[in-house]
């Protein structure tokens, strides 16, 4: 950590900046990120979790939820591609409207 925050103020003098950080990397030691994900897990029902296996929010039938907020936490990259991937996979789960429209 000692290394990362001489890095961070080396950086800061080249580029006229201000090195900061949050209280929670400072003070709990805990990383933050820009991407906030997570808060709605899967679970069999609703005692375990807010979305069934089709993201489809427990007691509500045709409630979905297809962001990072199913994802259970950070994968460590930019998570916008297993976000689609993840959107693309519920989307093939739901049972279009038949109309008899062509």
């Amino acid at each position: 950590m000692a290394g990362s925050h001489a890095l961070a103020r080396d950086f800061a003098r080249h580029t006229n900046g201000i090195p900061m950080g949050s209280l929670g990397e400072n003070l709990l030691n805990l990383p933050t990120t820009a991407h906030i994900l997570g808060g709605a897990p899967l679970g069999k029902d609703a005692s375990e979790g807010v979305v069934d296996e089709s993201f489809q929010v427990h007691n509500y039938p045709g409630l979905y939820i297809i962001d990072g907020s199913i994802m259970p936490a950070n994968p460590g990259v930019n998570p916008s591609l297993t976000i689609t991937a993840l959107a693309e996979y519920a989307m093939s789960k739901i049972v279009g409207k038949q109309t008899g429209n062509k």
